[in-house]
């Protein structure tokens, strides 16, 4: 156990500063706190683009052309939005629907936004996912649920590729079994990442941040935007 704790401290320095922003997704205050935005990103990531080239620069633009004039303030809104021209934005339609329809059953909590998407991660649970109401839209995998959750408050993980790459990395250089059944994967990286003395979030967005881009590592290439999300 030393020496996996010497593994992934040797990766949390790396991303010296990285609390700042977990710590901001667990209090639901990403994107300046919009929950609008918040949905609208995990519906576009759910799609498996490229966060910061793809997916950012859409949602800032989503917020420009809807959000900040006031045609779209908040989930009520953006279930009402016309869907045609919601894809001038973002052409993909399945991204939309999953929007909406995510949009939807959060109202059916709280007609306060926040309230709604902090109450549901609260309530449902990963070894439940799949019988959870968001779950079952289509388009909504394990890892926009898991996501959301976060951006709901819950401190876990997803277990998309390139995380699951960066753990089971660690995790054999450490001599340990690598895990690949995405249920056991989150619940044996939130137990890492506890023992070791990180929060689950934080190993988590190290995974990504720790990736190269060029000749930079995107905690650095990408820092200046990670104050907005």
């Amino acid at each position: 156990m030393t020496n996996l704790k010497k593994i992934v401290d040797s990766y949390m320095r790396k991303v010296s500063g990285l609390e700042e922003h977990t710590e901001r997704c667990l209090r639901t205050e990403r994107w300046g706190g919009s929950v609008l935005l918040m949905i609208v990103d995990a519906a576009f990531m759910s799609i498996g683009l490229n966060y910061f080239t793809s997916v950012f620069p859409k949602v800032v633009e989503f917020n420009e052309k809807f959000v900040e004039n006031g045609r779209i303030t908040g989930l009520r809104d953006l279930v009402k939005a016309d869907s045609d021209e919601l894809r001038e934005v973002w052409r993909n339609k399945r991204s939309w629907s999953v929007a909406k329809k995510i949009a939807t059953h959060l109202l059916t909590i709280s007609n306060d936004d926040k309230i709604a998407l902090r109450t549901w991660a609260s309530s449902t649970s990963l070894e439940n996912w799949m019988n959870d109401p968001i779950s079952r839209i289509n388009g909504v995998g394990i890892n926009t649920f898991q996501y959301l959750r976060m951006m709901g408050g819950i401190d876990t993980v997803m277990p998309d590729k390139i995380v699951k790459r960066v753990i089971n990395g660690i995790m054999e250089e450490a001599g340990l079994e690598p895990v690949n059944g995405d249920l056991e994967f989150v619940k044996r990286t939130e137990n890492l990442a506890l023992k070791n003395g990180y929060k689950p979030i934080d190993v988590c967005w190290m995974t990504w941040l720790v990736q190269p881009e060029g000749r930079i590592m995107r905690m650095e290439k990408y820092r200046n935007i990670l104050s907005k999300i």
